[in-house]
């Protein structure tokens, strides 16, 4: 394909900067997403014509589906990494390899509550009260400067909370006076503060000393022909100043979802391909997500005229289903979304909010910040802007859909038939998309339709999908994550899976653990007075801001 007018055109605009850069396909999904330390020069070897004439099959596949791009200038190539990192985990671009998995970059951190502070390295920012620095884009480097930082401030690297001197009998780093050994008495907890503090000022960029102490050992000992320790200090220069090197916090880049270049002649496609008397203006696709049975949850988007709508997305936990069964999670879905919906025709009240359900972020919220049961009232729906004359004002107030679309085939769809069945809603046209080969199965019809790849309808339906598979998949992690926070209890020492699940069996949950007195934790198995006042000690350390 050749170079287009609008591409040359925007490469001409691209700065000789460190940044990253997104290829865009003709619906405006993200397909490419890499890093460079000269954007100008990157991104013109895409479209250089002799880079076509290689073998290189992937490469020209994705040249050619090439419509757009876009950039982001950074300060150095550490911040390109981390912003191609996030962006990629976030974006999933299907010519991208690396980096799609959920593995994080390295934290620091620190809790100036605990009664000796030490600093740990983690994946996992928490609201915990404690302080974080990074992400580190190169991990080795973080480990080994943390190691200086602790000999240099004889900071403490042992694990348990608050040492004993049964502990420091035993401990190397106290022996080898890397450490001042607070728990013993050595220095009192102010003293030992003051090294910490010292440490934070050290990864908040305060290393001017230690470095021309680094560089002048180094210059003697290469004067001294000791190469190999002269080399070793050359390293550690390298890892301090990659370690203290300033980078962005990036937050959430604002990107759209990917809409057809013409979304109403799509619609009219897919219309005649259904064989409905007219578009359907209103799509409601639903999608499954768990993980081996685990946080079952569901999602419903709405596509109002071939765009998102996202002040009418839904999400749903299972409530009836306890086990992986895709159907019978379908079913449960379809049955919840329409019965209220019905209600809310009716202008009952019904059972009130769903507690298992939940709606759409307001307008200024993201989706992964939105309440667990918070309505979105009807007149913050934001109109059409006048630049898009051709697309409808959205009605006010609930409403049936035009098109129900099911992310799967047979069996889902028909799970979703039989509840619309029930609630005497069959009318509402539903099909079934399964993923293979986008076939797309009808009620009632035993071969699906196969209108390939291209059809405009095929890729419209596949917009709807993929967004109730992401808005889904994001629900299901945001769950795990709060799962995860439940685990601030494996940071306690000496407490095993038998004495964790026996509090959370007792208090239900951390919050109520904190709030609890340390009698009633000296009642729980496997606890006694000196080991509930440690926990008590502990939590209150990482109470929540």
């Amino acid at each position: 394909m050749p170079i287009t007018d609008h591409i040359r055109n925007k490469l001409s605009t691209v700065p000789h900067r460190p940044g990253v850069y997104l290829h865009k396909d003709r619906f405006g999904t993200v397909i490419y997403i890499g890093k460079a330390r000269d954007l100008r020069k990157r991104v013109s070897q895409y479209f250089h014509p002799s880079r076509r004439m290689g073998w290189d099959l992937k490469f020209n596949a994705l040249v050619d589906a090439i419509h757009d791009f876009d950039w982001h200038t950074v300060k150095n190539e550490a911040e390109s990494l981390l912003l191609e990192s996030r962006l990629v985990k976030e974006f999933q671009p299907r010519f991208n390899i690396d980096l799609k998995d959920d593995k994080r970059f390295l934290l620091l951190k620190v809790n100036l509550n605990d009664p000796i502070p030490r600093f740990t390295l983690t994946r996992l920012r928490k609201d915990d009260g404690c302080l974080y620095f990074g992400p580190f884009a190169h991990s080795g480097s973080v480990r080994r400067a943390l190691t200086l930082m602790r000999r240099k401030f004889k900071l403490r690297g042992c694990r348990p909370l608050q040492p004993d001197e049964s502990d420091y009998r035993h401990c190397l780093y106290g022996n080898l006076q890397h450490c001042t050994a607070p728990c013993i008495g050595n220095v009192n907890r102010e003293q030992y503060l003051e090294q910490v503090r010292a440490g934070i000022g050290f990864l908040e960029g305060q290393t001017e000393e230690l470095r021309e102490e680094l560089e002048r050992e180094m210059r003697k000992a290469a004067a001294n022909l000791e190469f190999e320790k002269a080399a070793q200090l050359r390293d550690a220069l390298e890892d301090l100043k990659r370690t203290t090197l300033k980078t962005e916090k990036f937050e959430r880049i604002p990107y759209t979802l990917p809409v057809a270049v013409h979304p109403e002649s799509d619609l009219r496609e897919l219309g005649r391909l259904l064989g409905l008397a007219d578009p359907p203006a209103r799509i409601e696709g639903f999608d499954i997500s768990n993980i081996s049975g685990t946080f079952i949850v569901s999602s419903m988007v709405s596509f109002w005229h071939g765009r998102p709508d996202r002040a009418n997305y839904r999400r749903f936990r299972m409530k009836e289903v306890t086990s992986q069964d895709d159907f019978a999670s379908m079913a449960e879905t379809i049955r919840r979304r329409y019965s209220r919906l019905q209600r809310e025709l009716r202008g009952e009240a019904g059972d009130g909010p769903d507690p298992g359900a939940s709606d759409a972020p307001r307008p200024g919220e993201t989706q992964d910040d939105s309440p667990d049961d918070a309505p979105v009232p009807a007149g913050n729906v934001v109109a059409e802007s006048p630049d898009r004359p051709w697309l409808p004002q959205r009605a006010v107030g609930p409403q049936l859909p035009d098109l129900i679309l099911i992310d799967g085939g047979k069996g889902q769809l028909n799970a979703a038939c039989a509840e619309l069945a029930r609630l005497g809603l069959q009318r509402i046209p539903i099909l079934g998309l399964a993923k293979e080969f986008e076939e797309i199965h009808l009620p009632g019809e035993r071969e699906p339709l196969r209108p390939g790849l291209d059809s405009p309808a095929v890729k419209l339906l596949q917009r709807v999908r993929d967004e109730a598979h992401r808005f889904a998949n994001t629900y299901n992690a945001q769950l795990r994550l709060k799962k995860i926070s439940e685990s601030i209890l494996d940071e306690f020492p000496g407490i095993g899976d038998a004495r964790k699940k026996a509090l959370l069996r007792r208090f239900g949950s951390i919050q109520r653990l904190r709030l609890a007195p340390i009698h009633e934790i000296e009642q729980v198995e496997g606890f006694g007075g000196t080991m509930a006042e440690a926990l008590k000690r502990f939590l209150e350390a990482r109470k929540e801001p």
